[in-house]
């Protein structure tokens, strides 16, 4: 699975929130704000942020046979 690693922009890591945030955010079934999340989970920068909500797992799509 393709996971954001670091940021494109600015080189931070984010891909240590990535599990937890796609799980409050996309698999829940009452998914939290993802604004809420990312406040909690400490990412703060705007690039960051962008990152993670806009990223969207392609395994699902590229390879639906598992």
């Amino acid at each position: 699975m393709m996971v954001p690693v670091r940021c494109f922009t600015c080189g931070n890591v984010v891909g240590e929130h990535w599990e937890e945030f796609k799980a409050r955010t996309r698999e829940a079934e009452e998914p939290e704000n993802p604004e809420k999340v990312l406040d909690e989970l400490g990412v703060e920068r705007h690039c960051c942020r962008r990152m993670l909500v806009s990223h969207k797992d392609l395994v699902d799509i590229v390879a639906p046979y598992q």
